[in-house]
């Protein structure tokens, strides 16, 4: 029998809050199977359950210095409740994710979607950013989908400068995809 198990849990939580790994030890030891037999009851799934209680412990010793605990075990059993119950809605949001996507494709289909509507007004607000003469080119080149004399007729430049500018906002797009952390989906830009 260790000089800990004598201890009261304030005195376990005041060595805890000093980083006293053995005082850890002890309240592992003690509650452990207290929360396992609260979580096991809410899920009815020992794995689960195990894990639900280790993230607990592990939430305890990671924020050890800045609790403040006055009974330990009612402060572990409202954490372990809390982490059952966020465990049930994650597994409940999950099953209404299935139900309503049960077909793998739809899902894949919206995400792609979302990523590229993401994407689209991404670039948006980047082509909004070129300068004035660089961002009209730019568009009337991909919105508007005029060739080059085109452009350079209405807006009374050379056909290299519609080329230069072209060049410029795509440069631009693709810097600003780079340091967006977007560089893998700029390949799918083809300017």
């Amino acid at each position: 029998m260790s000089d800990l198990q004598l201890h009261s849990d304030a005195d376990l939580v005041s060595q805890l809050r000093e980083g006293e790994e053995q005082a850890f030890t002890e309240i592992y030891h003690r509650y452990w199977d207290k929360l396992l037999a609260i979580a096991y009851m809410h899920t009815r799934d020992k794995p689960n359950a195990e894990e639900l209680v280790q993230e607990v412990f592990v939430s305890l010793w990671n924020r050890r210095a800045s609790l403040d605990i006055r009974f330990l075990d009612n402060y572990l059993a409202v954490a372990i409740k809390f982490a059952v119950f966020k465990h049930l809605h994650r597994n409940r949001r999950h099953t209404e994710i299935e139900h309503t996507y049960a077909e793998g494709d739809a899902f894949q289909l919206d995400e792609e979607r979302i990523d590229a509507q993401f994407l689209k007004e991404y670039l948006e607000g980047v082509v909004e950013q070129l300068p004035e003469r660089c961002r009209l080119v730019f568009r009337y080149s991909r919105d508007e989908y005029k060739s080059n004399a085109e452009i350079a007729q209405q807006l009374s430049i050379s056909e290299k400068a519609v080329e230069a500018n072209i060049t410029r906002a795509i440069k631009i797009l693709r810097l600003s995809l780079r340091k967006a952390g977007l560089s893998l989906l700029y390949f799918l830009i083809q300017f």
